[in-house]
């Protein structure tokens, strides 16, 4: 299976293309920014594609983070992915930001518990809990930097995500201390590949995955607009 992968939830924007067959990447590139995804991805896409030697519509899927993340580079890269499995005539399947994060520790088959966390700002971030074997302890959610500490009772956990540093500095010190701490900008987009792959169209739709209302709101209808609609 030939995999388009695709992540500009964060601070990055990173592109691959996975071979299932060989558990290969045939090319990839990421550039990590703040702002401009909707710039980069377009021309990363394709420079990753002629790197592969394959057209779109030698792809079998595109995969693509859908949150929690940044609003707007959410809907850049669903966009992307969605318009590209369109006039492929491919699916396109929705993974989040929290589970290709842990995807890359929970492969390693350790045993400890894996916190996936994402700063969402306002001393709160969103995370998720699963076992080592990848089993959800606890789902998706927003809560207090402290609240997601309290949470944490499976024993000694594997910190990942770019809100990792954050817990481990307020971790307290009469529970389990964490056995690893990886303060990674985005997730490994080889793992939003292979997520890609085991993931059923059918159920992982390329559509935004919130945990509260974005931050960033479309632009207020201008007064003539609204003065010209009810006229």
């Amino acid at each position: 299976m030939l995999i388009l992968a695709i992540d500009t939830a964060l601070d990055a924007c990173s592109v691959a293309v996975l071979d299932t067959e060989t558990a290969e990447l045939l090319a990839q590139e990421q550039l990590l920014m703040k702002r401009g995804h909707a710039e980069a991805l377009m021309p990363m896409i394709a420079r990753v594609m002629q790197t592969a030697n394959l057209a779109f519509t030698a792809l079998d899927r595109i995969a693509v983070t859908v949150g929690p993340g940044s609003f707007t580079g959410l809907r850049v890269g669903i966009s992307a992915a969605r318009g590209l499995a369109l006039a492929a005539g491919k699916p396109a399947v929705g993974l989040t930001t929290l589970s290709a994060y842990a995807a890359a520790i929970v492969g390693q088959s350790k045993s400890a518990p894996v916190i996936s966390a994402i700063d969402a700002r306002h001393d709160h971030v969103y995370f998720q809990i699963v076992a080592g074997d990848g089993s959800q302890l606890v789902r998706p959610r927003v809560a207090s930097i402290d609240e997601a500490i309290a949470a944490s009772q499976f024993g000694a956990p594997h910190l990942v995500g770019n809100a990792a540093g954050i817990l481990a500095e307020r971790w307290l010190k009469d529970i389990p201390q964490p056995v690893a701490v990886e303060a990674q900008v985005a997730p490994d987009i080889s793992w939003v590949a292979w997520l890609g792959a085991a993931a059923n169209p059918d159920t992982t739709p390329a559509r935004p995955f919130y945990l509260k209302a974005p931050d960033a709101k479309l632009p207020a209808q201008p007064p003539f607009a609204a003065q010209a609609a009810t006229s």
